[in-house]
């Protein structure tokens, strides 16, 4: 994903995958405390729905939306942590494994509290 993109830009983008299929609207980006590089969306799936976690990397912004390279039933099929607090290292392990990515190395803890993530909430207006 584009490094140079401030995260708060992300809030609101509206979230397609690799068919082109709407998944939802991105709520939180949540950032690696350690570089505060972004790496994970929360995205709200449906009026009603949940937000399911997203990699930003590898994603990208393209015209405005954000793009996922995943089908829609494997975000929406991800692990459900909700929002609001940070992901564990046994969460973002999880989440990792789902998307079949590797865990990256660039950034890693050095203690064995592993990575956390801090979140950029949404507008209140939702």
């Amino acid at each position: 994903m584009q490094t140079d993109i401030d995260p708060r830009q992300l809030i609101g983008l509206k979230a397609f995958d690799r068919d082109g299929q709407k998944i939802g609207t991105v709520d939180e980006v949540y950032l690696d405390d350690a570089t505060g590089i972004p790496e994970w969306a929360a995205v709200r799936t449906g009026f009603f729905g949940r937000d399911a976690f997203v990699p930003l990397e590898p994603s990208e912004v393209v015209d405005g939306v954000l793009r996922v390279p995943f089908e829609r039933s494997r975000v929406k099929g991800a692990p459900d942590f909700g929002v609001g607090r940070h992901l564990s290292p046994e969460q973002e392990l999880q989440l990792y494994r789902h998307y079949g990515l590797d865990v990256p190395v660039a950034g890693a803890p050095a203690s064995d509290d592993g990575m956390t993530f801090g979140r950029i909430a949404g507008s209140p207006e939702g």
